[in-house]
Order: C-alpha cells, then sequence, then structure tokens
C-alpha cells in the first residue's frame, strides 16, 4: 500500500502536473481544459480546493478539486474533476486527494458538495443521491450519480436546482 502525501496545489509546476494528470485519465482534453478554465474565474476558484496525492518523492499521482457552485442562490461546493493516471489507479491516490479536498471545505466551514460520479465510488466518501434533498442538475442525468455530501446535519441543506461555473457549459 502507497502513503499518499497530499498538499494543495501551488505554481505552474503543479499546474502542468494537474494538466498530465487529467490527461492521462480521461479520453479527451475536456477536464484538463475545464481545470484550466476555472482557475481562471474568479467566481468558481478557491484558493484552498485543489489537492494533490503525491508520492513520497513528491511525484503527483491524483488530484481533486472544488469549485463554487450555487444551489439556486446558496453557496455550495462542486467536486471534480477527480483524476488518478491508469498506471496509478486502484491504489489510494484518488481517494486521498478526495480526503484531502473534503477535510479542506470542512475547515473553511462549508456544508454542502456536490459531485456527478459513479455510484459505486463516491457513497465511500458519505455522498449520498442530491435527490434525497431535493437538489437536481440542470442537465438529465441518473439519480445515484449526482450526490451530496454535507457535513453539519445541524445546518440547513439548500433545495434547487444547482447552478454550476460558466466553464462547466450548463
Amino acid at each position: 500500500m502507497t502513503t499518499w502525501i497530499t498538499r494543495l496545489e501551488t505554481g505552474r509546476q503543479d499546474r502542468s502536473a494537474i494538466r498530465e494528470i487529467n490527461l492521462a485519465a480521461f479520453p479527451t482534453a475536456m477536464e484538463a481544459d475545464l481545470v484550466d478554465a476555472l482557475r481562471e474565474d474568479p467566481d468558481a476558484w478557491l484558493s484552498w480546493g485543489s489537492w494533490i496525492a503525491a508520492t513520497a518523492d513528491g511525484t503527483a499521482a491524483g488530484f481533486a478539486l472544488l469549485t463554487r457552485c450555487h444551489v439556486d442562490d446558496v453557496p455550495a461546493l462542486a467536486l471534480g474533476p477527480c483524476a488518478v493516471p491508469p498506471e496509478r489507479q486502484r491504489m489510494g491516490a484518488g481517494s486521498a486527494a478526495i480526503r484531502a479536498a473534503l477535510d479542506a471545505a470542512r475547515t473553511a466551514g462549508e456544508d454542502l458538495v456536490l459531485v456527478l460520479g459513479h455510484a459505486s465510488y463516491y457513497p465511500r466518501f458519505g455522498f449520498t443521491p442530491a435527490v434525497r434533498y431535493g437538489i437536481r442538475p440542470p442537465f438529465e442525468v441518473p439519480d445515484e450519480n449526482m450526490m451530496a455530501l454535507t457535513f453539519d446535519p445541524g445546518r440547513p441543506i439548500p433545495t434547487g436546482t444547482i447552478r454550476y461555473a460558466a466553464a462547466f457549459g450548463v
């Protein structure tokens, strides 16, 4: 089992490594381009939201991103893209990056994180179908793939339609 060191994105070298991770993990450059576009959007980008899981020698191997979104007009977070190159998958790098990002969100006082992803993967982090909270994406997707995570059961959870950053193109 590999021990992953998680850290915030810093500088050009990390930006390049994150782009390479996304290019390796996905069949097109869409996710890599999305990360670059989100980084340029001051309404979406969070200084504490871009996380890398690295090996002991510092090689970036996993990536998770949190950006600002809204449920109707209430601020929330969007998780994704999350990526790991194929040769590093199933070794815990993605989970480490996601856990670090979620810990940062909790520390920042955030309460609602939304993710569109694999229904068999994200529940391990506490995600459940967003429809249970009355939250829906602005496009058609199976309920089990649009998920939400809340940190504080005592806080009110907004209901409505997710409004993503412009870079998502929805």
